[in-house]
């Protein structure tokens, strides 16, 4: 296809504010889909994790045919944990809408993605989305996107930024905000009008630097990139060049994508997005003709600032519900997720069972350990630690820091600072967003953000928002405090009693019902104190051929705390795990038996 009738972008927005319905809408009133294909709702979250969380975890691509253009859309992941997709993608466009919900305005993780997108030099078009809504306030947010522009250092020409509002729910889009219907023809016309055609030489030798890998059943492993010299043809023999090596390959099949599937090629040229097959390459390598070998230089990616320890599970019931359980499968499986996820990195560690598995944030880590577990892999986990450094310079230890943005009611500000004074956050500005809401801005360690989530919820009784983006690294501040409560611990193995549960209500509220396996080390609930209790929820009560009307008490127990992934990795300490299979969550110590568990305390003393 001629590069003048191309148009690359990238979408940018923050987790919910219509970047996937956005382009439902494009695929619809685009020619691109036929007539009797069905769009479903927010069809580019391809994977079960994206559909049940509602955020977009992998980068994807497709295109949408509008007159004699076809504009190639990337879908960029909203949240920061997943910027090392964003940092990659960024390199395949050539321009990028920056979608702002009309009533919240920029939020962090819009300037995470901004910050990258302006750093190459794009444009950026502001669609200012659900305009409809009662509470949409459209001059404010233009004025708070462009405070955003200035203080990310936008060149004059970034800032003289074309602006559209809409509804991308309704599909219609309109240059005035009170137009109020339509279709997207405005926005198409914008495109076309404000976004580069991408450069390059048609003529040249064939050059692609493979920004993502892809998988298809059929034809196995795929190089995903935008083609910036040549042309490619199936057969074509090709160079791999990578850091450290230089490979030869053959070309198996050239895609496009074209809607909502892939579609097999003759031939591409620069500028359009390709998936090739029949290659073996990892993510940052080149293909080009072996007549003009010019590799591109190494992606850069932001340094992972959480880590964790992934590892065999030892638990009593191990092994009954998993597939994979040994450490080579487990391992093995990390490896293959580090070749494709550039962000994370995998370490061995000097027992062969553990590995280190360093991320960008819990819920990055968090998205790895759940689809495992839905592969069939059984395996334990640790709490989280930040990844502390030394400055080269100063010889300071310092760790990472994160912005938090908290919207909340005004009258719930109280208990958001009380709860974040202890964890050291700094405020950085307090600013009304509407009639009793107050946006409140935090300069906080990122320790301080381990396990703040159920804190705040309950603190403002599930009224507030949160968000945050790592902004640098600084001083090391000591210690932080830990979880306010002790744990009951399993003292036996077996079969949980209702009556033992109903004994121990007093204590604390249980993650374990009546009727359950448990083993002993196991945590079966949270302690009213700050120290840990050893307990025996297996002990029924003595039965004698004596009863009386009315003097036998009734068993009634208070519902257990319900325990997903990441209200789990939350909860445990440093010497405790999350025990992970594919039908179970449990937590237990580390050492499950309880003179193990004291010799330990005592060696780290």
């Amino acid at each position: 296809m001629n590069p003048s009738q191309l148009r690359n972008i990238a979408i940018i927005a923050h987790v919910d504010h219509g970047k996937t319905t956005l382009v439902d809408a494009m695929l619809k009133q685009s020619r691109s889909v036929a007539a009797h294909q069905q769009v479903a709702e927010r069809a580019m979250d391809s994977m079960d994790l994206e559909k049940e969380r509602g955020i977009t975890i992998l980068s994807k691509t497709t295109s949408v045919d509008w007159e004699d253009i076809r504009v190639q859309i990337v879908d960029t992941p909203g949240h920061a944990d997943f910027g090392g997709e964003v940092e990659r993608v960024m390199s395949m466009v050539d321009g990028c809408l920056l979608l702002v919900d009309a009533c919240e305005g920029p939020m962090p993780q819009t300037r995470f993605v901004l910050t990258k997108a302006l750093a190459r030099g794009l444009r950026p078009i502001v669609v200012v989305n659900k305009v409809d809504r009662p509470c949409a306030r459209p001059d404010w947010v233009i004025d708070q996107v462009f405070d955003l522009f200035v203080a990310l250092g936008a060149t004059d020409e970034q800032c003289d930024f074309p602006v559209i509002y809409g509804a991308a729910r309704d599909g219609w889009m309109a240059e005035s905000a009170d137009a109020g219907g339509g279709d997207l023809q405005p926005l198409f016309r914008m495109i076309s009008r404000h976004v580069p055609s991408p450069g390059g030489d048609p003529e040249g030798p064939f050059r692609m630097q493979v920004v993502t890998l892809g998988s298809d059943p059929h034809l196995g492993l795929l190089a995903v990139g935008r083609i910036d010299r040549g042309t490619v043809k199936t057969g074509t023999q090709v160079k791999v060049c990578g850091l450290a090596r230089e490979a030869n390959g053959r070309v198996v099949q050239v895609m496009t994508s074209q809607g909502l599937a892939r579609t097999a090629v003759e031939s591409a040229g620069a500028g359009e997005i390709v998936s090739i097959s029949g290659i073996f390459v990892e993510v940052g390598e080149t293909l080009c003709s072996p007549e003009a070998v010019e590799p591109h230089p190494p992606i850069a990616v932001d340094a992972p600032t959480l880590t964790m320890e992934f590892m065999v599970n030892d638990s009593p019931l191990a092994g009954r519900e998993g597939k994979f359980v040994t450490s080579r499968q487990i391992r093995d499986r990390l490896i293959k997720e580090a070749t494709v996820n550039v962000a994370l990195k995998v370490e061995d560690t000097d027992r062969p069972e553990v590995f280190k598995v360093h991320g960008r944030g819990e819920l990055h880590l968090s998205v790895l350990i759940e689809t495992m577990r839905r592969e069939g892999f059984e395996l334990a986990v640790s709490r989280p630690r930040v990844i502390i450094r030394v400055n080269d310079q100063t010889g300071v230890r310092e760790e990472p820091y994160e912005e938090l943005t908290v919207d909340v009611p005004d009258t719930k500000s109280g208990p958001v600072m009380e709860l974040l004074g202890p964890r050291r956050a700094e405020m950085k500005e307090m600013t009304p967003l509407t009639v009793g809401q107050i946006r409140m801005v935090f300069d906080v360690p990122a320790r301080g953000l381990l396990g703040l989530t159920t804190d705040m919820l309950t603190a403002t009784q599930g009224e507030a928002q949160m968000s945050h983006i790592f902004s640098h690294y600084g001083p090391y501040l000591g210690p932080l405090p830990t979880r306010a409560h002790g744990v009951q611990i399993s003292g036996f193995d077996g079969e949980t009693v209702a009556f033992a549960l109903w004994n121990l209500e007093d204590r604390g509220r249980h993650f374990v019902g009546p009727g359950e396996q448990v083993y002993e080390g196991m945590l079966i609930g949270l302690h009213t104190r700050d120290n840990d209790l050893v307990v025996n929820p297996l002990k029924g009560k003595k039965l004698t051929n004596m009863r009386a009307s009315g003097t036998d008490e009734a068993v009634r127990l208070t519902p257990k705390i319900e325990l997903n992934l990441e209200r789990a990795i939350e909860l445990i300490g440093d010497d405790e795990l999350v025990e992970v299979t594919p039908k179970t969550i449990r937590l237990r110590k580390r050492f499950l038996l309880e003179h193990e568990r004291k010799r330990a305390h005592k060696a780290a003393e």
